[in-house]
């Protein structure tokens, strides 16, 4: 199989997804694919517990061991787990081969337990977290800031 993308990069294709979405990654979190599982398992679970319209401040101090997310404070905390869990497939998908597309990312979220409520709808709706091409891309984070619960799909 011909590679489209170099192997191993994932900590640069993983922030390279966030920013293009407009959301901060801290370091030490997401550095590698392990560490990106890890954390987003931590997030989605999280979530769970804390339900629908809990905020990133919430879920950070519900949480051990990502006291480095503050810097997403302002999200919603579906928003930014939905961003990150996205950005874990995108990121995966391109070290990995040529890249992820929506069912791909399905079975990826099956496959590693990051299911959240309302979760496919999030995805669904928001097809720009996968696709570099989609025309209003930068606005997610923005989005995810000034109105968090346009992304509660529970």
């Amino acid at each position: 199989m011909n590679q489209c993308y170099s192997a191993g990069d994932f900590k640069k294709y993983f922030t390279e997804n966030m920013n293009a979405l407009g959301a901060p990654v801290p370091s030490g979190l997401f550095d590698s694919y392990e560490k990106a599982i890890g954390t987003a398992a931590t997030l989605a679970g999280t979530l769970h517990q804390l339900g629908r319209g809990a905020t990133m401040a919430e879920l950070v101090g519900a949480t051990v061991g990502v006291e480095k997310l503050m810097v997403a404070a302002a999200f919603g905390a579906a928003a930014y787990t939905g961003i990150v869990i996205g950005s874990i497939a995108v990121a995966s998908g391109r070290s990995l081969g040529c890249g992820s597309s929506i069912s791909d990312m399905f079975v990826f979220i099956n496959q590693n337990k990051l299911q959240f409520q309302g979760w496919n709808t999030f995805y669904t709706h928001n097809p720009q977290i996968m696709d570099k091409s989609h025309p209003f891309r930068s606005n997610v984070g923005m989005r995810a800031k000034s109105s968090p619960t346009s992304f509660e799909y529970a």
